[in-house]
């Protein structure tokens, strides 16, 4: 049976080791050396570069623990006024003391709940701010989506002019334009204690226009250009194509436009005198000048008031929170 007896093609040969062994005289040793040497510099090298990583990390920690230090007592120190508000709304005896922060269980009550209710009738005037409210956001959406849309979409003479216009109006302060307002839907339309009356000064919304404008202008031309060629009216394109995918715009003009009339005071005292018209801040402004120097404890009640005024814009916020950020209100206004 035929042996095969020829060195091995790959590595070095039995010869070559040998001759490097005689070389020496020292055997294995030769190899050693310059095999560990490269092995130690390697090992050093990754040692110091586990210590930079060690390093780089306890720095991240350390400013990521300061900025959560930082945020947590900035959040503490923007909820406090809210959390001070309702533990007062719960106290039988009103204490200004720092320790009046902490609820007393000696001291809870639901009777300031009880009290304002029964001078202000809160579902009334709640009813009052809903509708209120509601009706500038109805208004908002439907002359916003308008406006925007044949600013961003259609091409009429005197466009920039009006979007201009429309621009400078944020600038102006209400305050300068409530005395003609006032003469104009008291004195010459009637409308003084009537939801309507309330409404209409706040019915267009340069904020909003502004946003449908910036979003519709984001959407490609050729989309609105493809409907017109199907035989859509500009009706038809902006119901049935543009107002379905403006949703994210739309929720945004909702947030925008939902606190300002909500805790809008002075005009709705000046044209509502009957109490059962007045929303809420109206109400419990009426009450702190009128009857709270009468009341036992005033300022668990006024607090109970404004606990219940805050309570809608607070569920408003948590169900719609992550339309709060910043990349979703920027798609509302991208363009």
């Amino acid at each position: 049976m035929a042996t095969n007896t020829d060195p091995p093609t790959d590595g070095p040969t039995t010869t070559d080791h040998r001759t490097t062994t005689d070389r020496t005289g020292r055997g294995d040793d030769v190899d050693a050396p310059a095999v560990r040497a490269p092995d130690q510099g390697t090992a050093r090298e990754a040692a110091a570069e586990g210590r930079e990583v060690q390093t780089l990390v306890r720095r991240r920690t350390r400013a990521r623990m300061a900025g959560f230090v930082l945020l947590s007592l900035g959040a503490i120190l923007f909820l406090f006024p809210f959390w001070y508000m309702v533990v007062g709304s719960l106290q039988t005896e009103p204490d200004p003391t720092v320790g009046g922060a902490f609820p007393d269980p000696a001291n809870i009550t639901l009777a300031n709940y009880a009290d304002i209710n029964s001078r202000l009738d809160l579902l009334r005037t709640l009813f009052n701010s809903g509708v209120f409210t509601g009706g500038v956001i109805v208004f908002t959406l439907v002359l916003g989506l308008l406006a925007g849309y044949a600013l961003a979409v259609l091409d009429f003479r005197g466009k920039g002019l009006v979007f201009s216009v429309v621009l400078l109006s944020l600038i102006v302060p209400f305050q300068l334009l409530m005395i003609p307002l006032y003469v104009m839907i008291v004195r010459t339309y009637g409308l003084a204690d009537s939801y309507l009356g309330m409404i209409l000064p706040f019915a267009v919304n340069a904020t909003a226009v502004f946003i449908f404008r910036q979003f519709f202008r984001s959407i490609p031309r050729d989309l609105f250009d493809a409907a017109r060629i199907d035989g859509a009216s500009e009706l038809q394109i902006l119901l049935r194509l543009a107002i379905p995918i403006a949703r994210p715009a739309i929720l945004t003009a909702i947030i925008v436009t939902f606190i300002g009339p909500w805790n809008e005071f002075l005009w709705p005292f000046l044209i509502t005198k009957q109490q059962t018209m007045q929303p809420l801040a109206v109400a419990l402004a009426n009450y702190i000048t009128t009857i709270a120097g009468r009341a036992a404890n005033p300022f668990g009640a006024i607090l109970a008031g404004a606990t219940v005024l805050a309570i809608p814009a607070v569920v408003l916020f948590l169900a719609f929170q992550r339309y709060f950020l910043q990349s979703d209100i920027g798609a509302g206004i991208k363009g």
